[in-house]
């Protein structure tokens, strides 16, 4: 793959911040050029095997989400977490007949769970990660809910890498590329704490009945205009490098994944960022993780080839994206009076009172025992199967933990 080199570096205390870079060519051949990276696909592949691909999913159209899982590459695992629809017609039971085919056929590793089961709660609770837990020890509804779920998953099986992928893609080619552009980032990464954030190429709409190829989305375009505001007030230069706010479609490395905190629902993108300054910035009050801090955090942002053709929500969907990514802006430690007043003047009329309301939080997964996490998942989710080398494996796993339960009880 031949990718260009990032022009210049935002450095913000010990994170570093690389301006965008395009791909130029998918399958590149090898040739020496100043101006460009050029990756062999045997590093990208080596990266492959030491991925996992999280999609998170609810009530997408069965299709969508079959060519999404299609298209990523066969040495990488794949996570589903559904929190799609149970009461007839079963959303999920016909996601997991899906996900079992697509097994059957290809023998690629995917996991698959339900947001909502109980059990799954449960392996919370037992985890003494109740932050992501509703009022009946079941796990809440929301995006970042549903990504920590997978993260867990991931690291269970013990990657070094961890992306995300939408469900409601329409183009399958797409995705398999984006999946390469993760594995591009972290082969030009230095740090072990590094994140790849991608930017679309075009976001198409239906205009007049034509294609019409819009650059920038509002939700997008203004949460990254408050991010960039909130490094230049402190710098004391203006910036324009974060372009990627609201990107889901991104990767991050274990280790920076174990030591993020986490805004709950649509949120979670943008706060990436208020979670690394506040922990990471110039002038943050405590430094979160000093590994961390001295090796420093890499992220980098990468122009894909592809467009990105997807489900539209509506007003009220972006209208909430729109407000949960101000909030974390607004609540950010290093945030002062005139950044604060400029998202006020932003957010107008979607405010309901004279400040925004703080997101909801969720501390780091890097304490989490993992292993004893999955264990209880095999042994009890009627919602969570991994299918791996032709074999279904929790319902194996379920039957051996009711047999040493037997033996127990005698």
């Amino acid at each position: 793959m031949l990718i260009e080199m990032p022009r210049h570096t935002e450095i913000f205390g010990s994170v570093k911040i690389h301006e965008m870079q395009r791909i130029l060519k998918i399958d590149s051949g090898g040739f020496a050029n100043s101006r460009a990276k050029d990756i062999p696909f045997d590093e990208i592949k080596d990266v492959f095997r030491r991925f996992a691909i999280i999609v998170p999913v609810k009530d997408e159209k069965i299709h969508l989400l079959e060519g999404v899982l299609r298209a990523i590459p066969f040495d990488c695992s794949v996570i589903v977490v559904s929190n799609s629809r149970r009461d007839a017609p079963d959303t999920y039971k016909m996601e997991k007949d899906m996900v079992k085919n697509l097994h059957d056929l290809t023998q690629q590793e995917i996991l698959i769970v339900h947001q909502k089961d109980p059990d799954l709660g449960f392996a919370f609770y037992e985890a003494g990660y109740d932050y992501i837990l509703d009022k009946d020890t079941v796990v809440r509804d929301g995006k970042a809910e549903g990504m920590i779920i997978g993260m867990l998953l991931a690291k269970s099986l013990g990657k070094d890498f961890i992306g995300f992928a939408d469900a409601d893609n329409y183009i399958p080619g797409s995705v398999r590329e984006y999946v390469m552009d993760y594995a591009a980032g972290f082969c030009m990464a230095e740090s072990p704490y590094s994140m790849v954030r991608l930017h679309w190429r075009y976001k198409p709409k239906v205009v007049e009945d034509k294609l019409y190829f819009q650059k920038w989305g509002r939700v997008s375009e203004t949460t990254n205009k408050y991010i960039n505001l909130l490094i230049s007030t402190r710098v004391g230069f203006e910036t324009r490098v974060v372009i990627t706010g609201n990107a889901g479609e991104h990767a991050l490395t274990t280790k920076l994944a174990d030591i993020l905190s986490y805004s709950a629902g649509y949120s979670v993108e943008p706060y990436h960022f208020i979670c690394l300054f506040d922990g990471f910035g110039l002038d943050a009050e405590c430094i979160t993780d000093a590994d961390a801090a001295n090796a420093g955090i890499e992220i980098f942002q990468i122009e894909t080839l592809n467009p990105h053709i997807h489900e539209e929500k509506g007003d009220e969907h972006v209208n909430n994206m729109l407000l949960g990514s101000l909030q974390t802006i607004y609540y950010c430690k290093l945030c002062n009076d005139l950044v604060r007043s400029k998202v006020l003047e932003e957010l107008g009329d979607l405010l309901e009172f004279d400040e925004p309301k703080e997101n909801i939080i969720m501390p780091p997964i890097g304490e989490i025992d993992t292993h004893r996490f999955v264990k209880l998942l095999e042994s009890t989710a009627e919602t969570f199967t991994r299918c791996k080398q032709g074999i279904t494996e929790c319902e194996a796993e379920k039957e051996e933990y009711l047999e040493e339960e037997s033996v127990r009880t005698l």
